[in-house]
């Protein structure tokens, strides 16, 4: 009988262990669920906000390359919607060779490109999207004779500094041209000398090619998705 009432307390026992068990797994069970919702809701929020960014951009390049597209011939010039870019391409039509005074030609080309471009990036659409307005000079990597790769490349650092520069002080000091304080805390100028050449199909420098004037855009989708991020980990 001894036994038995000793079988009978360690099962008892038993039982009530497995139903103080069974709770806390339905509770952990539960736990998980609702853990898993949230991280699901969250992920859900952050492709939805994505996917608006992305549509912000996308309508931004469309409505750029719209503005420009009776223009960009004349103007020697293209428009690429994804990259947000409006690429200034004959040197000719830009600076004298060695130079950074802008050519007559280019002066009237920005005088008309520019309050345009402006209206559509300073809209309540797209300005709030808007992180940088990049101007980059870019050179080939000839230099004249008797320097060195090296030195030809800082050479033309120099001088596609110079170009930005000046392509700047003229966008900014022109008579019609208003949020100025907005512009200076947005518009850079990039001097890349031949860091970014064109090349021809064969992989060679396109030397005339990569002799041009780019005016880009950077949004802040990435950096606001990247926040986002941070406050997970």
């Amino acid at each position: 009988m001894e036994t038995i009432g000793n079988q009978m307390f360690f099962k008892n026992k038993a039982e009530s262990d497995e139903s103080h068990w069974i709770p806390l797994a339905d509770l952990m069970t539960g736990l998980m669920m609702i853990f898993m919702l949230i991280a699901i809701l969250y992920m859900s929020r952050i492709n939805h906000i994505a996917n608006d960014y992305q549509d912000v951009k996308n309508n931004l390049g469309r409505t750029l390359c719209g503005e420009f597209a009776k223009n960009l011939s004349e103007w020697h010039a293209e428009c690429d919607p994804q990259a947000l870019v409006v690429r200034f391409n004959s040197p000719d039509v830009l600076f004298d060779t060695g130079e950074s005074v802008l050519k007559p030609k280019f002066v009237s080309i920005l005088n008309d490109f520019f309050p345009r471009y402006l209206n559509i990036i300073y809209s309540d659409k797209f300005k709030n999207s808007i992180e940088e307005i990049r101007i980059e000079g870019h050179t080939s990597s000839r230099w004249g004779q008797g320097l060195t790769s090296e030195n030809a490349y800082f050479a033309n650092m120099q001088l596609s500094q110079a170009r930005t520069q000046t392509v700047l002080e003229h966008v900014l000091t022109m008579p019609n041209i208003h949020h100025k304080d907005w512009l200076k805390k947005h518009v850079t100028a990039n001097g890349l000398s031949s860091s970014h050449p064109i090349l021809n199909k064969d992989g060679s420098e396109n030397a005339i090619a990569s002799q041009r004037v780019e005016i880009r855009i950077k949004t802040n989708a990435d950096n606001r998705l990247n926040e986002m991020f941070k406050v997970t980990q």
